[in-house]
């Protein structure tokens, strides 16, 4: 199941009910106490990794109303839920109107203990008679279609899930609205306990926590593997326990003996006992570098880092562990301590990432310089209104004039240039690039390293959202380049042109357009194939090469679908991925012999050469 919509009723700061879609990568933008953390503390509420307590309830709000509803979608096609006989969602009539499974968690926070109820949120039959089937044990069903005179003798009467749907198709109206369905009485409890077993694992790394060798994601996977060493060597583990019981019981019963001889009723009352030993305590680990620093004495940025990934590492295990396959990432401040290269890198690896079928990121931040790296559709701004109320922004061409608009859009003034770029797959291009280039020698601007120093901002917004940054912008009075991807084969006009043409117009700023279809076009299909041996390709200036590759891809996968047999949707997140990596790895494969066969006008030397009179 993926994850995509949250919504928050009597929770914190959110008294009125708030909602918010949820995608693969989801950011949470706001100022501090905006409320970000109580979405995914909500959500580690939701899935079980925390409870709730009775501050949890909005202060103004109704105490006896506290809820965290969850919206699911990619729903296991097939559920059994009773008799092994297999059903799906849909025809149980547990899926709302958007297509999706609602699950509702309610607490009434007034009571001194706290426990959720669960129901569905469903477009269900309301007819009496047939309104409460899944709450029906299967004698009640059989008594019920007996009732209504029904015949039963084309299905199995063990079979709730065939009793069902025979009283269902049997009634001509079934009066379907949207009601709650309670998952946690009666029958219906079943229906709860297979859900579970679809929903995704949840982590989540709070900002606040401790950050040493001893915290529990550096620990857990060290003692998870200690254990699974030690499986490999019972046999030899247990001679030795056995050796020292013998000796130990020799030593214990010769001084029993000794004792007997000064106080007979005294030794009476010693018996030599040995207890197996927990090997797995016996290994104390602790984390060095290649200079034997211990992690808890390097600095707060590299400890956060390492247990970035260490959390990464126990909430996988903890996955398959629990037989799930799909793991939702809640980071809040992966910014919190790091350097702005490391902030790049980890929002790269976040990114990355989310592109795993199996995987969603959710992050949170009140850095603009952070926000600014992910597409627009992916931010949250979470806004406070005057009466306390939020204010939520989702995904809207205007949500980063927004962020820029009440928290800024620098942190600092060292910026000698603004480049804007349809996305982050240009960013890579143009930086894998641009290093190619130095380490043959050749005499162009490290984008890498101009970037770290705070020398160059890149603005991945998408094209029609440039235009808006440009005014703002202007402003900083710092020269700005922007680069578009021309998309159409030439006499056709571009859908950018007049934002070109605009940008053009204004002092130090420029901006132009590939002369190809998009960046991928200037990748040598040799570069390509350095990467995936497997991927043979070819392709002219305005093919769509992400698209080429994914396929290429996939039929060497040989998968027994087709391609043109996948979804639409399924297509596109192979092309989204294929785009990736295209623009980073086989990026970094491209040599200045490649590059010239590939840009014989030399567009890609160009662009830069424009950046750094610019600058």
């Amino acid at each position: 199941m993926r994850l995509v919509r949250v919504r928050l009723r009597n929770f914190r700061c959110y008294q009125t009910e708030t909602s918010f879609d949820i995608q693969k990568l989801t950011v949470f933008v706001g100022c501090n106490d905006a409320g970000k953390s109580a979405v995914l503390d909500a959500l580690a509420i939701f899935f079980d990794e925390a409870k709730l307590d009775s501050d949890d309830a909005s202060i103004n709000g109704d105490k006896t109303d506290v809820r965290i509803i969850c919206e699911f979608a990619d729903l296991p096609e097939e559920i059994v839920i009773d008799a092994g006989y297999p059903t799906n969602l849909k025809d149980e009539y547990l899926l709302n109107q958007d297509g999706f499974l609602e699950i509702h968690k309610l607490y009434n926070a007034s009571l001194k203990t706290l426990k959720p109820s669960f129901y569905a949120q469903a477009i269900h039959p309301c007819k009496e008679n047939i309104n409460d089937l899944l709450l029906q044990t299967n004698q009640q069903l059989k008594e019920r279609i007996r009732a209504l005179g029904i015949g039963t003798e084309d299905i199995d009467l063990r079979v709730n899930t065939l009793i069902r749907r025979k009283l269902w198709r049997s009634t001509t109206d079934l009066d379907l609205n949207l009601i709650p369905i309670p998952l946690d009485k009666e029958a219906a409890g079943k229906i709860w306990d297979q859900l579970k077993k679809y929903l995704p694992s949840y982590a989540l790394f709070k900002s606040d926590r401790s950050s040493t060798d001893q915290d529990a994601e550096a620990q857990d996977p060290m003692k998870a593997a200690v254990k699974e060493a030690l499986k490999g060597q019972e046999e030899q583990l247990s001679a030795i326990a056995n050796h020292v019981e013998q000796e130990v019981k020799a030593i214990a019963e010769r001084t029993v003996d000794r004792v007997r001889e000064m106080d007979p009723g005294l030794a009476s009352q010693l018996n030599p006992r040995f207890s197996q030993p927990n090997w797995a305590s016996i290994f104390k680990i602790s984390l060095t570098g290649d200079d034997d620093i211990p992690l808890n004495k390097r600095g707060s940025g590299v400890r956060r880092l390492i247990l970035l990934n260490f959390f990464r590492a126990k909430a996988e295990k903890a996955a398959e562990e629990k037989g799930l396959s799909n793991v939702i990432y809640a980071v809040e401040e992966p910014e919190t301590s790091q350097h702005p290269h490391n902030q790049r890198m980890l929002m790269q690896a976040f990114y990355e990432l989310s592109d795993n079928p199996e995987c969603q990121v959710i992050l949170t931040t009140h850095t603009p310089i952070l926000a600014r790296m992910v597409p627009a559709d992916c931010l949250r701004y979470i806004g406070i209104l005057e009466d306390g109320c939020r204010n939520i922004h989702c995904g809207t061409e205007d949500t980063y004039n927004i962020i820029a608009k009440d928290l800024g859009v620098l942190t600092d003034h060292n910026v000698k240039i603004f480049i804007g770029v349809e996305g982050i797959n240009d960013i890579n291009f143009l930086k894998a690039i641009s290093s190619m280039l130095r380490n043959h020698g050749e005499n162009v601007l490290d984008l890498e390293k101009l970037e770290d120093d705070g020398h160059i901002v890149f603005f991945p917004l998408g094209g029609t959202n440039l235009i808006r940054w440009t005014y703002r912008l202007a402003e900083l009075n710092r020269p700005e380049f922007y680069l578009f991807d021309r998309d159409v084969a030439p006499p056709a006009v571009s859908q950018y042109q007049s934002t070109v043409d605009e940008i053009n117009s204004r002092p130090r700023c420029k901006a132009v357009f590939t002369q190809k279809k998009a960046i991928e076009n200037y990748l040598h299909p040799t570069a390509i194939s350095a990467v995936r041996p497997d991927v043979q390709v070819s392709f002219g200036d305005f093919d769509d090469v992400p698209m080429i590759v994914a396929r290429s891809i996939h039929e060497a996968s040989q998968s027994p679908k087709s391609w043109l047999e996948l979804s639409e949707e399924y297509r596109s997140d192979k092309e989204r991925r294929a785009k990736r990596w295209l623009n980073s790895h086989a990026a970094e494969k491209m040599t200045p012999s490649l590059l010239d066969e590939i840009d014989k006008n030399g567009e890609v030397r160009g662009w830069l050469r424009t950046i750094e009179e610019l600058m």
